[in-house]
């Protein structure tokens, strides 16, 4: 029993990728849903802008993803109106790892498990990436980072090799291109399409948005 609803919760087995260049940051993920070792959802956005300064990316259990999203946004909100200031990038960074870090922690049948890339843009025109892995732990990134995703083997290699530092915007795109068609063609969790989103002090651009579609080519013999 414990099996069958383990492989009928909805999972984002993912690659979510975060690289940091030296005029703001890059964010991608594909687009992939799965249940067990079923595609439930092949265009479903796992990077998302919550608000005026933050991108977000997830991978783990879907609600619970959902949910986490949703009270990110809810909480910042009331801190920012009782405090009368728009909260950091390291406090929404912090307040994801807390929430992470109390959720698996609580005695549940089905124990929520999700691993967040958050970056975005402070009111002095930084630029900030973290990562909050799993269990709750909140780290800065300085390079890059793949969470906890099914596809991170197949792209820490590749970005080990070609990541510089002081990367442009324009170079961290087509960096996350290639790490993302690393992924999609040896992952099983991850593919169908991907969205790459470029937070500078000028504010939040979705800079890539699109579906992969199967397409049938017949050989012809030579």
């Amino acid at each position: 029993m414990d099996a069958e609803l383990k492989n009928s919760i909805l999972k984002t087995g993912t690659t979510v990728i975060g690289i940091t260049c030296k005029d703001g940051i890059v964010m991608a993920a594909d687009r992939q849903v799965t249940a067990g070792n079923i595609v439930m959802v092949k265009n479903f956005r796992k990077a998302s802008q919550i608000n005026d300064y933050l991108v977000v990316s997830w991978t783990g259990s879907l609600a619970d993803a959902l949910m986490l999203t949703k009270l990110i946004n809810a909480e910042l909100r009331l801190k920012e109106l009782k405090s009368k200031k728009r909260p950091t990038v390291k406090e929404a960074a912090n307040l994801v790892a807390m929430i992470t870090f109390r959720n698996i922690r609580q005695p549940s049948m089905i124990p929520s498990i999700v691993g967040t890339l958050i970056g975005g843009f402070n009111e002095d025109g930084t630029t900030e990436l973290y990562s909050i892995e799993p269990s709750g732990s909140v780290l800065k990134v300085e390079d890059y980072d793949a969470n906890f995703g099914s596809g991170m083997p197949y792209v820490l290699g590749l970005l080990e090799r070609q990541y510089k530092k002081d990367l442009t915007i324009e170079e961290g795109i087509e960096l996350a291109i290639e790490a993302l068609k690393s992924s999609t063609q040896r992952d099983v969790g991850s593919g169908y399409g991907l969205d790459i989103f470029t937070i500078t002090k000028d504010g939040i651009k979705q800079v890539i948005e699109q579906e992969i579609i199967p397409q049938y080519t017949d050989r012809k013999a030579a």
